[in-house]
């Protein structure tokens, strides 16, 4: 049986995720911008002040538009006018996070990935409990590929709010697509082509290191993906993932039926459950379900 992805929202929801909490931003700079606009002392640095709210302000209007690169020059500006801009760092990260292709090695992009990084890491340092500057941390070390500490962000994420259903998710996502890569990389020079079954027919050459490899990563993405659904009951993405997980630990399960057919009944039974859980949101929303495995 082919493994199919959930869908193409996982990773990241990245825009969708970077556009909502950009605009939360807005509504913050807004008022700010308004409470400074009346002030029209000469002081050189009352007006350095007004001059970084402007390039704020032009920086939001440029980030709605999708226009990245403008909106990176205005906040640029914005913070060199007024370093201590409330929330500048966070526009500007948020903006920079837009410019960076997911899984391209080029030095531009690792740049402007550790540049975005950088200025969520000077907000945490001022204030540790930032939930928004971790997200966005995992969510720009997940694109780079640098899955394992998008994972420990993750992790703090659920250290400051363990009911985060897209944390205790993405944690699990990440641990299928580590367990999913031993299996391909296992079982490329075998020939043998990935059933979603516990690969039978594999050689155990190929199969027996799996149950240490995949192991750890199995028993992680249960225990992460079944919190999320405890957060959030009609998970279906995160049901989704555990028929996928399901389907790592017949795997690693090679060579004991019983435990691989008891494996292919969990995935089996999960995969149902997602696809009600979409049809049930779909029949909510007025809109028909979407056909994914």
């Amino acid at each position: 049986m082919r493994r199919t992805l959930p869908s193409s929202r996982n990773s990241f929801r990245t825009l969708k995720f970077a556009v909502a909490v950009f605009s939360i931003l807005v509504g913050a700079s807004s008022i700010a911008l308004a409470q400074t606009s009346t002030d029209t002392s000469s002081h050189p640095s009352t007006l350095k002040k007004l001059q970084a709210r402007d390039e704020l302000n032009k920086g939001v209007k440029a980030f709605r538009k999708a226009r990245y690169d403008e909106a990176i020059e205005h906040l640029e500006e914005a913070e060199a006018l007024d370093p201590d801009l409330p929330m500048v760092k966070s526009y500007l990260g948020v903006a920079l996070a837009q410019t960076i292709v997911p899984g391209l090695d080029t030095k531009e992009n690792l740049d402007n990935a550790q540049r975005a990084i950088d200025l969520f890491l000077e907000i945490l340092a001022k204030d540790p409990h930032d939930v928004n500057s971790m997200k966005q941390i995992a969510g720009i070390d997940y694109s780079i590929k640098k899955l394992d500490d998008a994972k420990t962000w993750q992790k703090r994420v659920l250290d400051e709010n363990p009911k985060d259903p897209e944390a205790a998710y993405t944690i699990g996502v990440i641990d299928w697509s580590l367990a999913h890569e031993n299996l391909t990389k296992a079982l490329l020079p075998t020939g043998v082509a990935e059933d979603g079954e516990g690969d039978a027919n594999a050689p155990a050459a190929a199969m027996q290191p799996i149950k240490a490899q995949n192991g750890p990563l199995v028993e992680e993405a249960l225990k992460y993906l079944s919190q999320a659904i405890e957060n959030r009951p009609d998970y279906d993405d995160a049901m989704a993932y555990l028929n996928l997980i399901y389907r790592c630990k017949a795997d690693e399960d090679w060579g004991n039926a019983a435990a691989r057919k008891e494996d292919i009944a969990e995935a089996d039974e999960w995969r149902t459950k997602a696809m009600a859980a979409r049809k049930a949101r779909a029949e909510q929303n007025g809109t028909a379900a979407p056909s994914r495995q």
